[in-house]
């Protein structure tokens, strides 16, 4: 018998390091941008069970936090809860870290996810398997444009069509709106007719001005138009989302479920963009999802600067959840990052993230690549 079988599993140690990677290209975004590296956390815990689990946090320090923080959270607040703990009591570990510690919704992902992979791994079942088993195999994946170099940005999106790829969408709201006029112009004129084209203004646009200009936009038929404005302006994201024919999209707008229930009752958008790192984990997301899948209101797969760890668990996440019908935008391991800590990324076929098969995450760790990127280690 072993101990897993027994009831004896528990957590012996947690390593948490915060590592750098470099981009290959500038990203723009209405909040911000980011060139040269990008920081995340690994996080490893170890059970007596000779089983290991792998997750990551990735804040954005414009848009929910920092890499520092989420390393100090998960080292002094959150160890010694998980520590001692039996990890396949995932509900109770993650409700005792929100007692513990308020936000640091990344670090609390990095848990959620590390301890649905050694559950899976002491199963035998991946991830999706847990949640219920995969409503799909397949994710259409979405490439976000969003290079202020536009010639280089279609140049990819060409290359990427030829590859498979079906879905770009466009950054808009960093500079002006005369270049937000030029960059669609541009990418309707240069790309085939069959793509699905989508804007992502990050909360870049002013509530007082915001209509005109989406007005304007609409004329390149987006399929939807994601965070006009600021976060706190939910009132002005339900006005948009009356005014226009174009579907509005929350993303800043909904980290938690009491967030979506607001967003539901004021009718703020028509589609949420659901995240494991804003929203704590899967379980947090799939309440989001839930209340969204109530109200008629689809969902789509976002991502922030996530490596492939937290990109795999996001894919069982969407894989296991039928209402997240919009495809996802896990691309970054394969086409931004220069470098990740997998043996191998998820994959990429034909425009679409394949669902891991594996038990748990279904991922494994490139541990020279692991060192090689580690900035510290807790």
């Amino acid at each position: 018998m072993t101990k897993a079988s027994a009831g004896q599993v528990r957590v012996t140690g947690l390593e948490a390091r915060l590592i750098a990677t470099g981009i290959k290209m500038k990203r723009s975004q209405g909040i911000g941008s980011v060139q040269g590296k990008v920081k995340r956390i690994l996080l490893r815990l170890r059970t007596d069970a000779g089983v290991e689990g792998i997750g990551e946090a990735a804040p954005w320090e414009v848009f929910s936090g920092t890499a520092e923080a989420a390393l100090a959270a998960l080292d002094l607040y959150l160890r010694p809860i998980v520590v001692g703990a039996d990890p396949r009591r995932i509900q109770s570990i993650m409700a005792a870290c929100d007692r513990a510690l308020y936000d640091n919704f990344e670090a609390k992902a990095a848990v959620e996810m590390a301890l649905f992979d050694i559950c899976g791994k002491l199963t035998g079942l991946p991830v999706s398997g847990l949640l219920g088993g995969a409503v799909r195999d397949r994710i259409p994946m979405s490439f976000s444009i969003a290079n202020p170099d536009i010639d280089a940005d279609v140049a990819m999106a060409k290359r990427l069509h030829g590859e498979g790829v079906r879905i770009f969408k466009v950054k808009t709201g960093f500079s002006d709106h005369a270049n937000d006029l030029r960059r669609l112009t541009k990418l309707r004129k240069e790309l085939p007719d069959d793509i699905d084209l989508r804007v992502d203004y990050n909360q870049g646009l002013q509530s007082w001005d915001a209509l005109p200009k989406l007005r304007e936009i609409e004329q390149f038929k987006p399929t939807f138009i994601e965070q006009p404005v600021p976060r706190p302006q939910l009132d002005v994201m339900a006005a948009l989302t009356a005014a226009l024919d174009t579907p509005i999209m929350a993303d800043e707008a909904v980290f938690s479920p009491a967030e979506a229930l607001r967003l539901v009752e004021k009718r703020a958008a028509d589609i949420v963009s659901v995240k494991l790192m804003k929203s704590g984990g899967i379980l947090n997301a799939r309440k989001i999802n839930a209340i969204c899948e109530t109200a008629g209101i689809p969902c789509y797969g976002g991502t922030l600067w996530e490596g492939g760890v937290a990109l795999a668990a996001g894919t069982h996440f969407i894989a296991a959840t039928a209402n997240m019908s919009l495809g996802c935008e896990f691309y970054m391991p394969k086409f931004v990052l220069e470098e990740d800590v997998l043996t191998e990324i998820v994959p990429i076929e034909d425009g679409h993230v394949i669902v891991p098969k594996g038990p748990g995450l279904g991922v494994t760790l490139n541990e020279d690549a692991v060192e090689r990127l580690t900035v510290e280690k807790r």
